[in-house]
């Protein structure tokens, strides 16, 4: 029987999903570091992963394969120029994750205008020993939000930015006058954007042309009062440029859910800052999001293995 194979980062594949994949194929659960997991892969025609990378090497060792499902939206861990060289499908989760991610680059945004983080802290253990005052928070309305990459999450975030009263400019390859009608939003340029911001907020795909986007020169341009938020891929920011600029005050603060090394080390200059809220690449850990995530992957699978064109192939595989 055919073989799926459920790839180590997607261990919470939900069990009734995989089951609409059963009348077609065998679905088998494994990580790379488990023994066999190179015999199941060898015979495996498609396989569902969300970390590892799948380049020449790893093709290599799966001749069957016919189809790599990403559970998730960005597959830059994907090689999708060999894959595409051998006839192997690349499909991926558009849409079912934007509002989950969009919703958590709010939360970041909110932690830090308000302080969330340290409030809880001081509410637990300070407060009632009146040992010391927290300083204000800043009020959100009025402020000039900026987005880099309007996008599908990015058009999400700016419609959650337009209830807070903020106003929105946004920076992006094509122009989108759909959601400036909708929302008043301003194109601008990039710099200009990065100037005239007090929020910065990147949505952009990792590409060789938005790796370190954002760098020591970029981060001289942001105000000093302004803060950074990054719910996409970790490289798209100068890590240690951006620990710099932090510690400098040559900005205010930074939200940042994705690094460029995941796990985040301990020892980061990132964690010892109080004007940095960190969270663990969980912009789309929703129950729900992860449910739909699956369930996408297994519509995709289906499709593939019942002879037919899987429906979220990657865009460079788009006909």
């Amino acid at each position: 029987m055919v073989k799926v194979l459920v790839n180590a980062g997607v261990r919470n594949f939900p069990e009734d999903v995989a089951e609409t994949l059963k009348p077609h194929a065998e679905v088998v659960y494994m990580s790379p570091s488990e023994e066999g997991y190179l015999d199941v892969l060898s015979e495996s025609e498609a396989i569902i992963l969300g970390t590892g990378v799948i380049n020449a090497e790893f093709l290599d060792a799966a001749p069957k394969l016919g189809l790599a499902a990403r559970f998730g939206v960005g597959y830059d861990n994907v090689d999708v120029a060999e894959c595409s060289r051998r006839g192997i499908h690349v499909t991926h989760t558009p849409d079912v994750l934007s509002s989950a991610v969009a919703d958590l680059t709010l939360g970041l945004i909110l932690s830090l205008m308000r302080g969330i983080v340290d409030a809880n802290t001081y509410a637990r253990v300070e407060w009632s020993l009146r040992r010391s005052r927290l300083p204000f928070g800043r009020d959100m309305e009025g402020m000039t939000f900026g987005i880099v990459g309007l996008g599908r999450i990015g058009v999400e975030v700016a419609r959650r930015a337009h209830g807070f009263g903020m106003k929105i400019v946004y920076s992006d390859v094509v122009k989108r006058p759909d959601v400036e009608r909708e929302l008043g939003a301003e194109f601008s340029g990039f710099e200009d954007l990065l100037k005239e911001s007090d929020i910065v907020s990147i949505h952009v795909p990792l590409l060789p042309s938005t790796r370190h986007l954002i760098g020591r020169k970029e981060l001289r341009l942001m105000k000093p009062t302004a803060v950074i938020i990054n719910t996409s891929r970790g490289l798209t920011i100068d890590q240690e440029a951006l620990v710099e600029a932090l510690e400098e005050g040559r900005i205010a603060g930074a939200g940042l859910d994705v690094f460029e090394e995941e796990p985040l080390l301990s020892e980061s200059g990132l964690t010892r800052m109080s004007n940095v809220v960190l969270t663990p690449h969980i912009g789309s850990a929703t129950i729900e999001t992860r449910r739909r995530m699956a369930e996408v992957c297994a519509e995709n699978v289906k499709a593939f293995l019942e002879g037919k064109t899987p429906p979220n192939l990657v865009p460079e595989q788009r006909s």
